[in-house]
């Protein structure tokens, strides 16, 4: 134990040591600390600035097409650039019918994939499989356009359509002529670009619920298939459906791979072997052949619309992750 001697403060006169000595001449950082502060701060409020930069400019370029039709131009069915007669309807049409029918293929197989990794995959088999379904998120849409153009295109027109239309075609959604391109192809290679994205957040969220209500529900004399409903997708449900309008936010807004094989004309139809056209890619197709004033207005009005729902989307998808994760323990893998 230290004597009372020890604790006694050095004299006045004597030299301080290394470390007090340059603790002194440091300061108490409270300029850098302060500079720091206000650098994030400037780095965060610059996020909030570039949205708004980005919904002003589209705002203002889209005016002349805004005092022409007013909001019947979300309404309207015309697309004539030539007699300047402009309607978003095919348009709006084609996203929402590729963007549904592909969260309707990817969300059951994105769910069973998270299941079986978090439930039921052997451990030496969970990375790998992890590995590979996030791999299908860094491929380049283009690369799935190719893909679709190359191999998902003759099987529609050769196989899969004519089954489909044997099947199901007195439902009216498989008839008319199959040329392998219209919204169903474009439908299935969206979905497989959002299967990734939901497997890996539902995989996220399932991971989060505490393994006390597993042993809860396993303890009652559930099976494992009831414990996994009861106790795991139960307390999950409210982030799957975040994690789903995330997934069905990428789809809103994919533009080439969905250009490449949607057909690319502006119609309302019935059957899903039909031609269609989406937000994003009239925008990619027929922004650098907008001639006129009013044509560019319209395209970049339209370009405004897909911008305050993509926002919207993603927004409620976020609120949704937060509010099942917000208190939910890690859980140890």
């Amino acid at each position: 134990m230290a004597s009372a001697a020890d604790a006694t403060p050095a004299p006045v006169g004597a030299a301080l040591s290394p470390i007090r000595d340059f603790l002194s001449k440091r300061g108490s950082g409270t300029v850098a600390d302060n500079s720091f502060a206000t650098v994030m701060l400037l780095c965060a409020c610059s996020i909030f600035a570039i949205v708004l930069f980005i919904f002003v400019i589209l705002v203002v370029h889209s005016r002349l097409s805004l005092i022409q039709f007013g909001w019947k131009f979300f309404t309207r069915q015309a697309w004539d650039p030539v007699s300047g007669d402009f309607g978003a309807l095919p348009f709006i049409y084609g996203t929402l019918a590729t963007s549904l029918l592909a969260l309707c293929m990817a969300v059951p197989l994105a769910l069973g994939v998270a299941i079986f990794l978090t439930e039921l995959c052997p451990r030496v088999l969970r990375a790998p499989i992890s590995f590979l379904t996030e791999l299908l998120a860094a491929i380049p849409s283009v690369v799935y356009g190719l893909w679709a153009v190359f191999v998902l295109v003759p099987l529609m027109r050769d196989l899969i359509g004519p089954f489909l239309y044997k099947i199901l075609g007195w439902t009216g959604f498989f008839e008319g002529t199959n040329f392998g391109v219209g919204l169903l192809t474009a439908s299935m290679i969206l979905a497989i670009m959002i299967l990734p994205i939901i497997s890996s957040l539902t995989r996220d969220i399932m991971n989060a619920v505490p393994n006390s209500q597993r042993e809860a529900v396993l303890a009652l004399g559930a099976t494992r298939w009831e414990m996994i409903r009861i106790g795991v997708l139960r307390n999950s449900r409210i982030g799957i459906v975040g994690a789903i309008m995330l997934g069905l936010g990428r789809a809103l807004g994919e533009t080439m791979a969905v250009t490449m094989v949607i057909g690319n004309h502006p119609d309302i139809s019935k059957s899903l072997f039909a031609p269609g056209y989406t937000l994003a890619s009239v925008i990619a197709n027929e922004f650098s052949e907008a001639t006129g004033d009013l044509y560019l207005s319209a395209l970049i009005e339209i370009g405004l619309a897909l911008f305050l729902v993509t926002i919207v989307v993603n927004a409620i998808a976020r609120l949704m992750v937060w509010a099942v994760t917000r208190n939910a323990p890690a859980r140890v893998n």
